[in-house]
């Protein structure tokens, strides 16, 4: 089967955590899954700018982005943050080839198109090519993949770590999409973590408030993966990742699964 894992939030600032997120992907593979990791980075994004005297504005979940936020993003996403898991990820004992999502020209990205807002270098994924993927899985490897896509301009585009996770399952016809977070799921109004979510529901918990910030793309991203042939998608909380080999063999209690 094919799994794609999207590691993002708080979960890629704890050493212990980011390890237990590399051995439990290094099991999947082991048990002869093909996987591609996507992570996000972004609380390390904003320490860096923070560190250059720049503050961070947020539309919806989605960063605002100059040229020179976009030239950060390039080096914490596709440096840092991605070689540290590329170590975690061989230190469980696989090879991991670390790749910006405009590598190879992977994912091409336009400009993301707000009314009223400019968000400046945020783009949204409009092609893909998943081949690259297949070379890394066919080489016994597991690719691992920041969210920077490269526009049809010449230009990188940071773009959403969760709506990258989601183009990279559909683009490989992914039989899971998980994403490995630091919530313990979407919850409902009276703040219980919801088990099974009718992506159907969304809207209405969006217009009452209920769902709002960061779990408004990754919603979106939810509900577009599935949409596209993605058979599962899940937010599973990282502390608990362990439970991710027994996916598809048990019914999980823990995170949200959302469905069709």
């Amino acid at each position: 089967m094919k799994f794609v894992v999207k590691i993002g939030g708080a979960a890629l600032e704890n050493a212990h955590t980011v390890q237990k997120c590399a051995e439990a992907v290094v099991n999947l593979a082991e048990a002869n899954h093909h996987v591609a990791v996507v992570h996000g980075g972004g609380a390390a994004f904003t320490r860096v700018l923070g560190q250059m005297g720049k503050q961070s504005e947020f539309v919806d979940g989605l960063r605002v982005t100059d040229a020179e936020t976009r030239d950060v993003a390039l080096m914490v996403l596709s440096g840092l943050v991605n070689k540290k898991l590329v170590a975690a990820i061989a230190s469980a004992g696989r090879p991991a080839l670390g790749l910006c999502g405009g590598d190879g020209m992977m994912f091409r990205a336009v400009k993301k198109e707000t009314p009223g807002v400019e968000l400046g270098y945020v783009g949204e994924i409009n092609a893909a090519d998943p081949r690259w993927l297949e070379a890394v899985w066919n080489a016994g490897g597991i690719p691992v993949i920041s969210s920077l896509a490269l526009g049809f301009d010449g230009e990188y585009y940071n773009v959403n770590a969760d709506t990258m996770a989601a183009a990279c399952a559909t683009a490989c016809s992914a039989d899971a999409l998980i994403f490995l977070t630091d919530v313990a799921g979407v919850k409902n109004a009276q703040g219980v973590v919801i088990p099974w979510l009718n992506a159907s529901d969304v809207p209405a918990m969006i217009a009452d408030a209920v769902i709002a910030g960061g779990m408004l793309p990754k919603l979106e991203a939810c509900t577009r993966a599935l949409n596209q042939g993605v058979k599962r998608v899940r937010i599973l909380p990282a502390e608990q990742v362990e439970a991710l080999l027994q996916f598809y063999s048990s019914n999980l209690n823990c995170g949200t699964e959302v469905t069709q």
